[in-house]
């Protein structure tokens, strides 16, 4: 067994220090790290657009939403697990931290292989369900069976992660996804261009980045992390821990597999509008991805920070932290606003020459760019409610905004106004969500939900 006290590094410590600092010391690396993340499916989007043309795009963009919502599950159980780790860390409970995540990383790669073996089996029939436009199956199901056999790669690459981060560390994950993602463009672009091997050697090259970086993780997590080891004396399955894991994050994953359907519902509607809306679509929402991430990144922070302050019982620190994210949010989401009005068809260009494609694409990133101040503040209210270990509300949250009041809104704008209508009935979903969500936390009723009990 490790010495958990005497050698754990104090720099990961976010209890301490002027909150703002702390935040943005952990969120800057985080914040690189996601956006780097972001770039596997940026960089297939991009060479493939330019090179193999707009259906090979458009399978690249149906194929994203589908995988969304088969690792879904896994996400959210990650999140879980990541609160729990998050407050026993900073209670000073170091050998609950290494059972958590050792129970945690054998769930990962058990699940994951059982996703990758039912995803290749059932691709086509997933297509065919979502209504995807005839033309752009065939590549899109080559595309998928190999992205989908590579899952197990994913999640438990995507596990030592996401423990790290709720621990504090933010720098090594931010190294091990700036890797993987170099390697990942300079495989894109030799299978591709110099293999031919078209839409599938986008799939090989994301799918062999991750399988290296699980391999960097994996040592670095045994050869040298004071906290954490996968080693066999170590790897146990605690069910106590995972249990506690399980019920924070089942919220989650409940939540994540009802986005991820929702996204397909949303995409059935995209689809009967055509080839173009799809392509443009998949290519806006990569955009839209990046730029939300930096918002998202705030709530991931906000998430770990609460979580540690929280188990420490620094309920004061969780208040003044909120406040700043939500300064930094207002700023970012300004200047997004500005930054898409002035310059979305240049960023439009960079997946596509497509005039139709292009156009409808700066229409998506700018309506959904107005309510991005919005979106930003409402993952930030969600980041101090998941630290705490409040789940629950948020899936409930995100359950209604979605199923009751963006898709239903989406049919009915789109069949009003056109494809139109469907960006605006995200944006009005969302506000929603935030007015809820702000008054819950204004009753004070998530401070309750707390794992560490004092």
């Amino acid at each position: 067994m490790k010495d958990r006290e005497n050698r754990k590094s104090g720099h990961n410590d976010l209890t301490l220090g002027k909150e703002w600092k702390v935040i943005l010391r952990f969120a800057i690396p985080l914040l690189i790290g996601n956006l780097l993340q972001q770039t596997y499916t940026i960089t297939d989007s991009i060479i493939v657009g330019q090179f193999l043309g707009k259906e090979a795009l458009a399978a690249i963009s149906a194929s994203f939403f589908i995988y969304y919502f088969i690792i879904s599950l896994v996400i959210g159980i990650g999140s879980g697990t990541s609160v729990v780790v998050s407050q026993y860390f900073g209670a000073r409970d170091y050998d609950k931290v290494q059972g958590a995540f050792s129970s945690f990383f054998i769930f990962m790669l058990g699940i994951g292989l059982v996703l990758s073996i039912g995803g290749i089996i059932f691709a086509e029939p997933i297509f065919r369900l979502t209504n995807t436009p005839e033309e752009v199956i065939p590549q899109a199901v080559a595309y998928f069976k190999i992205y989908i056999g590579g899952t197990f790669l994913f999640v438990t690459f995507n596990s030592i992660i996401s423990i790290l981060r709720g621990i504090g560390e933010s720098i090594k994950p931010m190294v091990f996804i700036f890797i993987t993602t170099i390697l990942n463009i300079a495989l894109d672009l030799l299978f591709i261009l110099v293999f031919n091997w078209g839409i599938e050697g986008a799939a090989r090259a994301t799918v062999i980045a991750q399988g290296v970086g699980m391999c960097i993780g994996l040592l670095y997590i045994n050869n040298t992390h004071p906290l954490l080891s996968i080693k066999k004396k170590d790897l146990l399955f605690n069910v106590k821990l995972f249990k506690e894991g399980l019920k924070i994050g089942l919220p989650t994953s409940v939540q994540q597999c009802a986005i991820a359907l929702g996204l397909i519902a949303l995409l059935s509607i995209v689809n009967s509008f055509g080839t173009d809306t799809l392509t443009a679509y998949g290519a806006a929402g990569k955009v839209d991805t990046i730029i939300t991430q930096a918002i998202l990144t705030l709530s991931g922070a906000l998430a770990a920070f609460a979580g540690q302050n929280i188990g420490a019982g620094k309920f004061h620190r969780v208040r003044r932290g909120l406040r700043f994210s939500l300064y930094v949010n207002a700023v970012f989401s300004l200047t997004m606003f500005a930054t898409i009005w002035l310059w979305g068809d240049t960023i439009m260009m960079a997946f596509t020459d497509d005039l139709q494609v292009i156009t409808i694409g700066k229409e998506f990133l700018l309506i959904t760019a107005g309510f991005l101040i919005f979106h930003g503040s409402l993952n930030v209210y969600n980041g101090a409610l998941r630290g705490a270990g409040d789940t629950f509300f948020t899936m409930m949250v995100s359950l209604f905004s979605l199923w009751l009041i963006r898709i239903p809104l989406a049919y009915y704008l789109s069949e009003k106004f056109g494809r139109v209508g469907i960006w605006w009935a995200i944006g009005l979903s969302i506000c929603i969500g935030f007015i809820i969500t702000y008054i819950y936390y204004k009753t004070g009723h998530w401070k309750k939900r707390c794992v560490v009990k004092r």
